[in-house]
């Protein structure tokens, strides 16, 4: 089963969410490899005065890397928006994003993200701007809107069919919210009746249990996964098994599943180079271990205290093998 995007017909109905400091190339390269139909650059500031930084740079899609390749922008002014647009699609970006959906206060405070649904017509604007700006399919993400009294993610999700958006993933919590809470999916459920575009849903997917009710629930086109994948690339294989393909889940061996968290520290290592490496490898480590040590909960602290303070890349990588080894022997 498959998602469109555009003329792009995705291999998966599952993607992966853009998240700031978590979906950099080594992260798309192992989510993909389980089966993720399309996967984001991290957010990437409008502003291309910014954007030679090495840390802007290295949140690029690569030009390497197997399309199609997506890039999501964030920003509040149409006309910069949309020539930051043009600068991604001509160094190798098959599909736009636009964030419209992070509720931190760092990008709220500046009046993107999330925060961007407040103002309609600046919303409106933005759309079209962007859409018409480039020749590739433009995408949105938004939430149910600002506040619980503020709902307004319908409203936004007819505007940017109207715009052209070619498809649009709705998380089921406002931005007051931020993370917390439950969310509702209700109003994903009366957008996908409303409007003709693909839906994702997104927000408080944490099983693949979960997954089934949205999906069903929600009758929407695919779902966009996010906290779910740390930790656990596997987590799209298992969710396209039993929902996708109606199949039982086919279980990954540990042995597969500590060849992927070594591979992964790996690639971070060699993608920034050992020092950096090391250091953006340990959040990584945390959520492997967490995943995998499930049934020796207990050893979790432990493990962390060991590894966490090593900053040398070999030995960090020697020592979570170590340490994986350890817990099935």
């Amino acid at each position: 089963m498959s998602y469109q995007i555009g003329s792009y017909r995705l291999k998966s109905k599952l993607l992966l969410a853009p998240m700031a400091g978590i979906t950099d190339r080594p992260y798309r390269d192992v989510c993909r490899q389980y089966g993720a139909g399309l996967t984001s650059s991290e957010m990437i500031t409008s502003d291309l005065s910014l954007i030679h930084t090495k840390k802007s740079q290295q949140r690029l899609p690569q030009r390497n890397e197997p399309g199609p390749r997506a890039a999501q922008i964030v920003g509040t002014e149409p006309e910069i928006m949309a020539e930051a647009a043009r600068f991604n699609v001509a160094h190798g970006a098959h599909i736009i994003d636009i964030n419209m959906g992070c509720p931190a206060k760092k990008v709220c405070n500046k009046a993107a993200g999330s925060a961007l649904m407040q103002d309609i017509n600046l919303v409106k604007k933005i759309l079209h701007e962007v859409v018409n700006a480039v020749d590739v399919p433009v995408t949105l993400k938004i939430r149910t809107g600002w506040a619980k009294t503020k709902r307004n993610a319908l409203t936004v999700a007819k505007i940017a069919e109207d715009a052209g958006i070619a498809s649009l993933a709705v998380h089921g919590r406002t931005r007051n919210q931020g993370y917390t809470g439950y969310a509702e999916f209700e109003t994903i459920r009366q957008i996908k009746k409303s409007l003709s575009i693909p839906i994702l849903a997104n927000g408080d997917i944490k099983t693949v249990e979960d997954a089934y009710f949205i999906f069903d629930y929600t009758n929407v086109d695919g779902l966009m996964l996010g906290r779910i994948s740390h930790g656990r690339p596997w987590i799209f294989k298992e969710i396209n098994d039993i929902l996708l393909n109606n199949s039982p889940i086919t279980p990954i061996p540990i042995k597969e599943k500590k060849t992927t968290a070594i591979s992964h520290i790996d690639a971070i290592h060699r993608y920034y180079g050992t020092d950096q490496g090391v250091r953006i490898a340990r959040k990584h480590i945390g959520w492997y271990l967490s995943n995998l040590v499930g049934h020796k909960a207990d050893l979790l602290k432990p493990l962390t205290r060991e590894i966490f303070p090593i900053s040398d890349a070999n030995e960090q990588l020697e020592k979570l093998d170590e340490t994986l080894n350890s817990l099935w022997t």
